[in-house]
Protein backbone atom coordinates (compact mmCIF):
# COMPACT_ATOMS: atom_id res chain seq x y z
CA UNK A 1 0.00 0.00 0.00
CA UNK A 2 2.78 2.44 0.94
CA UNK A 3 4.65 1.59 -2.27
CA UNK A 4 1.51 2.24 -4.31
CA UNK A 5 0.99 5.61 -2.63
CA UNK A 6 4.63 6.54 -3.18
CA UNK A 7 4.48 5.63 -6.87
CA UNK A 8 1.20 7.48 -7.29
CA UNK A 9 2.66 10.57 -5.61
CA UNK A 10 5.78 10.45 -7.78
CA UNK A 11 3.69 10.16 -10.94
CA UNK A 12 1.46 13.06 -9.85
CA UNK A 13 4.51 15.24 -9.14
CA UNK A 14 6.01 14.36 -12.54
CA UNK A 15 2.76 15.16 -14.33
CA UNK A 16 2.52 18.47 -12.47
CA UNK A 17 6.10 19.42 -13.37
CA UNK A 18 5.56 18.54 -17.02
CA UNK A 19 2.32 20.53 -17.06
CA UNK A 20 4.09 23.54 -15.56
CA UNK A 21 6.82 23.34 -18.22
CA UNK A 22 4.15 23.44 -20.91
CA UNK A 23 2.24 26.28 -19.23
CA UNK A 24 5.35 28.41 -18.67
CA UNK A 25 6.08 28.14 -22.40
CA UNK A 26 9.17 29.16 -24.34
CA UNK A 27 12.09 30.58 -22.37
CA UNK A 28 14.88 32.88 -23.54
CA UNK A 29 17.91 31.00 -22.28
CA UNK A 30 20.71 32.95 -23.96
CA UNK A 31 22.97 35.07 -21.77
CA UNK A 32 22.91 38.01 -24.21
CA UNK A 33 23.84 41.26 -22.51
CA UNK A 34 22.84 44.86 -23.19
CA UNK A 35 25.65 46.72 -21.48
CA UNK A 36 25.32 50.48 -21.71
CA UNK A 37 22.10 50.38 -23.71
CA UNK A 38 19.39 52.91 -22.87
CA UNK A 39 16.09 51.11 -22.29
CA UNK A 40 12.61 52.52 -21.73
CA UNK A 41 9.73 50.35 -20.47
CA UNK A 42 6.20 51.64 -19.96
CA UNK A 43 4.06 50.35 -17.12
CA UNK A 44 6.91 48.49 -15.42
CA UNK A 45 5.84 48.88 -11.81
CA UNK A 46 4.36 45.38 -11.66
CA UNK A 47 3.94 42.10 -13.50
CA UNK A 48 5.64 41.45 -16.83
CA UNK A 49 7.08 44.95 -17.09
CA UNK A 50 8.73 44.76 -13.69
CA UNK A 51 10.31 41.39 -14.48
CA UNK A 52 11.51 42.73 -17.83
CA UNK A 53 13.09 45.74 -16.14
CA UNK A 54 14.87 43.54 -13.61
CA UNK A 55 16.24 41.18 -16.25
CA UNK A 56 17.50 43.94 -18.52
CA UNK A 57 19.09 45.77 -15.59
CA UNK A 58 20.94 42.58 -14.63
CA UNK A 59 22.15 42.26 -18.21
CA UNK A 60 23.79 45.67 -18.08
CA UNK A 61 21.12 48.06 -19.34
CA UNK A 62 20.38 51.58 -18.19
CA UNK A 63 16.68 51.17 -17.53
CA UNK A 64 13.93 53.79 -17.35
CA UNK A 65 10.51 52.72 -16.11
CA UNK A 66 7.72 55.12 -17.10
CA UNK A 67 4.53 54.79 -15.07
CA UNK A 68 1.41 56.73 -14.18
CA UNK A 69 1.89 56.21 -10.44
CA UNK A 70 5.24 57.49 -9.20
CA UNK A 71 4.61 55.92 -5.80
CA UNK A 72 4.17 52.42 -7.24
CA UNK A 73 7.02 52.90 -9.71
CA UNK A 74 9.44 53.99 -6.97
CA UNK A 75 8.44 51.00 -4.88
CA UNK A 76 9.14 48.73 -7.86
CA UNK A 77 12.51 50.40 -8.33
CA UNK A 78 13.36 49.92 -4.66
CA UNK A 79 12.40 46.23 -4.91
CA UNK A 80 14.57 45.70 -7.98
CA UNK A 81 17.56 47.53 -6.50
CA UNK A 82 17.27 45.48 -3.29
CA UNK A 83 17.06 42.22 -5.23
CA UNK A 84 19.84 42.91 -7.73
CA UNK A 85 22.19 45.28 -5.93
CA UNK A 86 22.15 47.40 -9.10
CA UNK A 87 20.97 51.00 -9.21
CA UNK A 88 20.98 52.11 -12.86
CA UNK A 89 17.18 52.07 -12.98
CA UNK A 90 15.24 55.32 -13.14
CA UNK A 91 11.61 56.27 -12.58
CA UNK A 92 9.75 58.79 -14.72
CA UNK A 93 6.10 59.84 -14.71
CA UNK A 94 4.03 58.97 -17.78
CA UNK A 95 0.25 58.81 -18.13
CA UNK A 96 -0.61 57.13 -21.43
CA UNK A 97 -4.19 58.32 -21.04
CA UNK A 98 -3.04 61.92 -21.56
CA UNK A 99 -1.51 63.19 -24.78
CA UNK A 100 -0.05 66.16 -22.90
CA UNK A 101 1.62 63.85 -20.37
CA UNK A 102 3.11 61.84 -23.23
CA UNK A 103 4.44 64.95 -24.95
CA UNK A 104 5.86 66.29 -21.71
CA UNK A 105 7.51 62.96 -20.96
CA UNK A 106 9.05 62.82 -24.45
CA UNK A 107 10.44 66.35 -24.11
CA UNK A 108 12.00 65.58 -20.74
CA UNK A 109 13.37 62.22 -21.81
CA UNK A 110 14.98 63.62 -24.95
CA UNK A 111 16.59 66.34 -22.85
CA UNK A 112 18.19 63.60 -20.73
CA UNK A 113 19.08 61.03 -23.36
CA UNK A 114 20.26 61.63 -26.92
CA UNK A 115 19.70 58.03 -27.94
CA UNK A 116 17.32 55.19 -27.13
CA UNK A 117 18.34 51.60 -27.82
CA UNK A 118 15.23 49.75 -26.73
CA UNK A 119 11.63 50.90 -26.34
CA UNK A 120 9.25 48.38 -24.75
CA UNK A 121 5.61 49.46 -24.96
CA UNK A 122 4.45 47.20 -22.14
CA UNK A 123 1.70 49.14 -20.32
CA UNK A 124 -1.92 48.28 -20.94
CA UNK A 125 -5.44 48.00 -19.61
CA UNK A 126 -7.91 45.19 -20.20
CA UNK A 127 -11.69 44.95 -20.46
CA UNK A 128 -12.45 48.27 -18.79
CA UNK A 129 -15.96 49.50 -18.16
CA UNK A 130 -16.72 52.33 -20.60
CA UNK A 131 -14.51 55.30 -19.77
CA UNK A 132 -12.63 58.00 -21.64
CA UNK A 133 -9.09 59.29 -21.48
CA UNK A 134 -8.31 62.96 -20.81
CA UNK A 135 -8.50 63.57 -24.57
CA UNK A 136 -11.82 61.78 -25.06
CA UNK A 137 -10.54 58.45 -26.39
CA UNK A 138 -12.07 55.14 -25.37
CA UNK A 139 -9.73 54.00 -22.57
CA UNK A 140 -8.42 50.79 -24.09
CA UNK A 141 -7.83 52.25 -27.54
CA UNK A 142 -6.35 55.36 -25.94
CA UNK A 143 -3.91 53.66 -23.56
CA UNK A 144 -3.07 50.43 -25.38
CA UNK A 145 -2.72 51.88 -28.87
CA UNK A 146 -2.93 55.66 -29.26
CA UNK A 147 -0.75 56.46 -26.24
CA UNK A 148 2.02 54.15 -27.41
CA UNK A 149 1.57 55.29 -31.01
CA UNK A 150 2.27 58.89 -30.04
CA UNK A 151 5.07 58.03 -27.60
CA UNK A 152 6.88 55.87 -30.16
CA UNK A 153 6.68 58.50 -32.87
CA UNK A 154 7.95 61.24 -30.55
CA UNK A 155 10.97 59.08 -29.67
CA UNK A 156 11.83 57.93 -33.20
CA UNK A 157 14.77 60.31 -33.64
CA UNK A 158 16.36 58.96 -30.45
CA UNK A 159 15.73 55.40 -31.60
CA UNK A 160 17.36 56.16 -34.95
CA UNK A 161 20.31 57.71 -33.11
CA UNK A 162 20.66 54.45 -31.16
CA UNK A 163 20.40 52.19 -34.21
CA UNK A 164 20.48 49.29 -34.38
CA UNK A 165 17.61 49.70 -31.93
CA UNK A 166 14.35 47.88 -31.29
CA UNK A 167 10.71 48.60 -30.47
CA UNK A 168 8.61 45.90 -28.78
CA UNK A 169 4.83 46.30 -28.62
CA UNK A 170 2.99 43.99 -26.23
CA UNK A 171 -0.11 42.70 -27.94
CA UNK A 172 -2.16 39.58 -27.19
CA UNK A 173 -3.62 36.46 -28.73
CA UNK A 174 -6.88 38.39 -28.34
CA UNK A 175 -5.91 40.38 -31.46
CA UNK A 176 -7.08 37.41 -33.52
CA UNK A 177 -10.61 38.07 -32.32
CA UNK A 178 -10.41 41.81 -32.98
CA UNK A 179 -11.57 43.98 -35.83
CA UNK A 180 -10.74 47.59 -36.61
CA UNK A 181 -14.07 49.40 -36.69
CA UNK A 182 -13.55 52.10 -39.30
CA UNK A 183 -17.00 53.55 -38.70
CA UNK A 184 -16.68 53.65 -34.92
CA UNK A 185 -13.00 53.30 -33.99
CA UNK A 186 -13.49 55.22 -30.75
CA UNK A 187 -16.56 53.18 -29.69
CA UNK A 188 -18.80 56.25 -29.61
CA UNK A 189 -21.85 54.51 -31.12
CA UNK A 190 -21.57 51.23 -29.20
CA UNK A 191 -19.23 49.75 -26.60
CA UNK A 192 -18.33 46.26 -25.51
CA UNK A 193 -15.37 46.01 -23.17
CA UNK A 194 -14.04 42.74 -24.63
CA UNK A 195 -14.52 43.82 -28.25
CA UNK A 196 -12.74 47.10 -27.52
CA UNK A 197 -9.86 45.24 -25.89
CA UNK A 198 -9.45 42.91 -28.87
CA UNK A 199 -9.53 45.89 -31.24
CA UNK A 200 -6.77 47.62 -29.25
CA UNK A 201 -4.59 44.50 -29.33
CA UNK A 202 -5.11 44.12 -33.08
CA UNK A 203 -4.13 47.78 -33.40
CA UNK A 204 -0.84 46.94 -31.62
CA UNK A 205 -0.03 44.32 -34.25
CA UNK A 206 -1.02 46.50 -37.20
CA UNK A 207 0.95 49.42 -35.77
CA UNK A 208 4.00 47.16 -35.50
CA UNK A 209 3.71 46.04 -39.10
CA UNK A 210 3.21 49.55 -40.48
CA UNK A 211 5.99 50.90 -38.26
CA UNK A 212 8.37 48.28 -39.65
CA UNK A 213 7.61 49.40 -43.20
CA UNK A 214 8.14 53.06 -42.41
CA UNK A 215 11.41 52.37 -40.59
CA UNK A 216 12.91 50.11 -43.25
CA UNK A 217 16.57 50.96 -43.77
CA UNK A 218 16.91 53.03 -40.57
CA UNK A 219 18.29 50.26 -38.35
CA UNK A 220 15.22 50.45 -36.10
CA UNK A 221 13.18 47.24 -35.99
CA UNK A 222 9.77 46.51 -34.46
CA UNK A 223 8.19 43.39 -32.97
CA UNK A 224 4.76 42.49 -31.60
CA UNK A 225 4.57 40.09 -28.66
CA UNK A 226 1.95 37.89 -27.03
CA UNK A 227 3.22 37.17 -23.49
CA UNK A 228 0.72 34.36 -22.82
CA UNK A 229 -1.84 33.96 -20.06
CA UNK A 230 0.03 35.43 -17.12
CA UNK A 231 -0.78 35.71 -13.42
CA UNK A 232 -0.92 39.51 -13.12
CA UNK A 233 -3.47 42.13 -12.08
CA UNK A 234 -4.22 43.12 -15.70
CA UNK A 235 -7.84 41.87 -15.48
CA UNK A 236 -8.51 44.14 -12.48
CA UNK A 237 -11.11 46.14 -14.41
CA UNK A 238 -13.29 43.10 -15.09
CA UNK A 239 -15.55 43.80 -12.12
CA UNK A 240 -17.11 40.87 -10.27
CA UNK A 241 -15.34 38.34 -12.50
CA UNK A 242 -11.92 39.63 -11.43
CA UNK A 243 -12.90 39.55 -7.76
CA UNK A 244 -13.95 35.92 -8.23
CA UNK A 245 -10.62 35.11 -9.92
CA UNK A 246 -8.77 37.00 -7.17
CA UNK A 247 -10.57 35.19 -4.35
CA UNK A 248 -8.18 33.70 -1.77
CA UNK A 249 -9.53 30.21 -2.46
CA UNK A 250 -9.73 30.48 -6.26
CA UNK A 251 -6.54 32.40 -7.07
CA UNK A 252 -4.07 29.70 -5.91
CA UNK A 253 -5.81 27.15 -8.12
CA UNK A 254 -5.92 29.41 -11.16
CA UNK A 255 -2.30 30.44 -10.69
CA UNK A 256 -1.34 26.83 -11.37
CA UNK A 257 -2.69 27.26 -14.90
CA UNK A 258 -1.11 30.67 -15.58
CA UNK A 259 2.43 31.69 -16.45
CA UNK A 260 4.45 33.50 -13.84
CA UNK A 261 5.27 37.15 -14.70
CA UNK A 262 8.90 36.10 -15.29
CA UNK A 263 7.80 33.52 -17.87
CA UNK A 264 5.46 36.12 -19.34
CA UNK A 265 8.48 38.37 -19.90
CA UNK A 266 10.47 35.78 -21.86
CA UNK A 267 9.23 36.63 -25.34
CA UNK A 268 9.78 40.32 -24.64
CA UNK A 269 13.38 39.50 -23.68
CA UNK A 270 13.76 37.32 -26.76
CA UNK A 271 12.65 40.05 -29.16
CA UNK A 272 14.65 42.67 -27.26
CA UNK A 273 17.94 40.79 -27.13
CA UNK A 274 18.25 37.85 -29.50
CA UNK A 275 20.90 38.57 -32.10
CA UNK A 276 19.20 36.21 -34.56
CA UNK A 277 16.42 38.80 -34.92
CA UNK A 278 18.76 41.56 -36.07
CA UNK A 279 17.31 42.92 -39.30
CA UNK A 280 13.98 41.13 -38.82
CA UNK A 281 11.03 43.51 -38.36
CA UNK A 282 7.25 43.66 -38.28
CA UNK A 283 6.72 40.09 -37.04
CA UNK A 284 4.57 38.69 -34.23
CA UNK A 285 5.94 36.36 -31.53
CA UNK A 286 4.77 34.15 -28.67
CA UNK A 287 6.70 31.64 -26.56
CA UNK A 288 9.94 32.90 -28.14
CA UNK A 289 8.84 31.84 -31.62
CA UNK A 290 7.42 33.67 -34.59
CA UNK A 291 3.68 33.13 -34.97
CA UNK A 292 1.39 33.29 -37.97
CA UNK A 293 -0.91 36.29 -38.12
CA UNK A 294 -4.49 36.07 -39.25
CA UNK A 295 -5.33 37.26 -42.76
CA UNK A 296 -7.16 40.23 -41.23
CA UNK A 297 -4.08 41.29 -39.25
CA UNK A 298 -2.04 41.25 -42.48
CA UNK A 299 -4.28 43.80 -44.23
CA UNK A 300 -1.75 46.41 -45.39
CA UNK A 301 -4.35 48.90 -46.57
CA UNK A 302 -6.15 48.80 -43.21
CA UNK A 303 -2.86 49.16 -41.32
CA UNK A 304 -2.04 52.29 -43.34
CA UNK A 305 -5.56 53.65 -42.68
CA UNK A 306 -5.16 53.01 -38.94
CA UNK A 307 -1.80 54.81 -38.91
CA UNK A 308 -3.23 57.88 -40.62
CA UNK A 309 -6.29 57.91 -38.38
CA UNK A 310 -4.13 57.52 -35.27
CA UNK A 311 -1.93 60.41 -36.40
CA UNK A 312 -5.01 62.61 -36.74
CA UNK A 313 -6.44 61.59 -33.38
CA UNK A 314 -3.19 62.16 -31.50
CA UNK A 315 -2.34 65.33 -33.47
CA UNK A 316 1.02 63.73 -34.15
CA UNK A 317 2.24 66.44 -36.49
CA UNK A 318 0.84 69.35 -34.48
CA UNK A 319 3.16 71.06 -32.01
Amino acid sequence: MLLTIAIGTAVAVLIYKLARLIIEGGQFRKSTRCDGKVILITGANTGIGKETARELLMRGGKVYIACRSLERANQARDDIVAQTGLSDIHVRELDLASMESIRQFARSFLAEEKRLDLLINNAGVMACPKSLTVDGFEQQLGVNHLGHFLLTNLLLDALKAGAPSRIINLSSLAHKFGKINRKDLNSELAYNQVTAYCQSKLANVMFTRELAKRLAGTGVTAYAVHPGTVDTDLPRHMGSLFFLLDHKLVKPLLSLAFKTPLSGAQTTLYTALDEDLAGVSGKYYADCREQTLSKYARDDELAAWLWNESAKMTKLNVE
